[in-house]
Formats: structure tokens, C-alpha cells, sequence
């Protein structure tokens, strides 16, 4: 099975956090927090601040690290790093997902989340 390692920003903003639905693939509309895959020799908060400036046009600032996710998925194996982060500069723009919205930590449950987040979002209404 294929190994992939992606990161992913948990970025609050007035006590909400950002999620994401994607635009692409075979779980186009499921919803996740925002990252991707670091490029080769590439730190994992310098991948976040890239994906995020890619994806979404803002730029954050990874704060702290917030945990590791692992899931099976049925062709390959993630392994997700999860970093805290504030935006230091812009609004989202959307340039692969199809919609965004900003959950406070009790509407976590309001969206259908990719598998892998679901851990995450589990710590964060924990």
C-alpha cells in the first residue's frame, strides 16, 4: 500500500475553525482542514504556509503542533500532521475547494468529514 504524509492547518479565527470541502477526486465533497503534501526537503510548517498561500490566499502562521492522524484509506495509507495556526494576512479564496466555512467548536459535527479528520476534530471538541 502507497504511503502518503500530507499536513493539514487547523486555522481558528475568533474562536471558529476553518473547514474546507473539496473540489477534487474520489471524495470530492467531503469536507477537511487545508493542507496537502510537502515537497521533497521541505519542512512541515513551510509546506502549511505554501499549501494555504496556494489554496486559500492567505497567509498564516503556524503556531504549535497539534497532533498526528494515521488512516487506511481503501488504496493508500495518510499519515496527517496537524498544526494550530492564525491567519496573519487575507480572507479565503477558494482555488480547488468548492466551499468553506468557519465552525465554532460545537458545529464540528455539521459537515461530513474526509475519515482522517475525523480524529482531529474529535480533539478539538474534546
Amino acid at each position: 500500500m502507497k504511503n502518503i504524509e500530507v499536513v493539514a492547518a487547523i486555522i481558528e479565527h475568533e474562536g471558529k475553525y476553518l473547514a474546507t470541502q473539496r473540489g477534487y477526486g474520489d471524495y470530492k465533497g467531503q469536507w477537511e482542514f487545508p493542507g496537502g503534501k510537502m515537497e521533497p526537503g521541505e519542512a512541515r510548517e513551510e509546506a502549511l504556509i505554501r499549501e494555504i498561500r496556494e489554496e486559500l490566499r492567505m497567509e498564516i502562521v503556524p503556531e504549535r503542533w497539534l497532533c498526528t492522524t494515521e488512516y487506511d484509506y481503501p488504496t493508500f495509507h495518510l499519515t496527517m500532521h496537524c498544526y494550530l495556526c492564525r491567519i496573519v494576512e487575507g480572507t479565503p479564496q477558494l482555488t480547488e475547494h468548492l466551499a468553506a466555512r468557519w465552525l465554532a467548536p460545537g458545529e464540528l459535527h455539521s459537515v461530513e468529514w474526509l475519515p482522517a479528520d475525523v480524529e482531529v476534530v474529535k480533539k478539538l471538541r474534546g
